[in-house]
């Protein structure tokens, strides 16, 4: 399985909401998206799709997403 990270603009639980038709109707097997870190940073864990899928995914429920570097 791999995780990605992405910086977002994700901040608040109706942003949340609003991206989760996009990321639960996926390839993706978990997701959550940390609204209290200063970078909203939103974790991926997927058997299939790529860092760029999971990216255009997000902007297609219009936020931004900005790949962090994987630990």
């Amino acid at each position: 399985m791999k995780t990605y990270r992405f910086k977002t603009n994700i901040h608040c639980s109706n942003c949340v909401r609003s991206v989760s038709a996009f990321l639960n109707d996926s390839k993706i097997q978990h997701w959550e998206v940390d609204t209290h870190h200063p970078d909203k940073i939103l974790t991926v864990n997927t058997e299939v799709l790529s860092a760029d899928e999971v990216k255009a995914l997000v902007e297609e429920a219009g936020f931004d997403a900005q790949a962090l570097q994987n630990d």
